[in-house]
């Protein structure tokens, strides 16, 4: 029950509440002062729902897409370390136990490059880059040393040149978002919307008892803002705020590495 009640906070916040407080008081003077308009509801639609929608499916993609690169990423990783373990005659214990340990370093680095802060990407990816030079390194190495062929040493070099591949790809989901003017046309109508439609909720009072009148605005606050809260929870998927973002748990990988 709990869990559920955290998950309805992460869209309806004080910004829902500041939003409909204000639409409630424009409803409230517009009945006072018998300010009245039929305004239409297809405005709503068209300036903010669709691309408030279109937002969300385009951070729901860049999503899938993160997630779908990850996933290569430790497909290739395991690959590679079956390699180390699986590919030799007579694998040498200390030689799995060091690409064990290159695998601990990069998920580490690679969690640490995309749950922090864009001010450190830089040298997080300097970071990443180096533990991919020591991959190449065991491969031209280690793994040649051990008696593995050419052959299977190139097709484990296309597992580290697909893996390379698949980290540009998050590190540009990470980098750039959906459109910003796109966002901020949302944001200013979002805030504005409700509280301008007080003469349309005024004139609708007419046919409502009870306070009902009240509900309209209420209603419109909420929907507009749970929206965009949701976008804005998708919009960088390796936050950790949101209840869809992508976990990166190293040891759990690493642990696993051996079943």
């Amino acid at each position: 029950m709990k869990h559920r009640f955290n998950r309805f906070f992460l869209i309806v916040n004080w910004q829902t509440l500041i939003i409909a407080a204000l639409a409630v008081a424009s409803t409230y003077i517009c009945i006072e002062q018998k300010w009245e308009a039929e305004f239409p509801l297809a405005l709503v639609a068209t300036s903010i729902i669709f691309p408030i929608v279109f937002s969300i499916g385009g951070a729901y993609k860049r999503r899938e897409a993160a997630l779908k690169e990850y996933a290569a990423i430790k497909g290739y990783l395991r690959a590679i370390f079956f390699v180390s373990r699986d590919w030799l005659e007579n694998p040498k214990p200390e030689n799995v136990s060091k690409m064990k340990g290159i695998v601990h370093d990069f998920m580490g680095n690679f969690r640490k490059m995309f749950l922090g802060k864009k001010i450190d990407l830089e040298q997080n990816e300097k970071e990443i880059y180096k533990d991919f030079s020591k991959i190449s390194k065991y491969i031209k190495h280690d793994l040649r040393e051990e008696g593995l062929s050419s052959g299977e040493c190139s097709r484990t070099n296309q597992y580290l040149q697909k893996m390379m591949i698949s980290f540009e790809s998050i590190k540009h989901i990470y980098q750039y978002r959906t459109p910003r003017t796109l966002r901020a046309f949302s944001n200013l109508f979002i805030k504005v919307m409700p509280i301008l439609y007080g003469p349309y909720f005024a004139f609708k009072s007419e046919e409502m008892t009870g306070h009902l009148e009240y509900v309209l605005p209420v209603l419109l606050a909420m929907i507009l803002v749970s929206l965009d809260n949701i976008q804005e929870h998708l919009e960088n998927p390796f936050d950790q705020v949101g209840e869809d973002d992508i976990t990166i748990n190293v040891e759990k990988f690493v642990e696993n590495l051996e079943d």
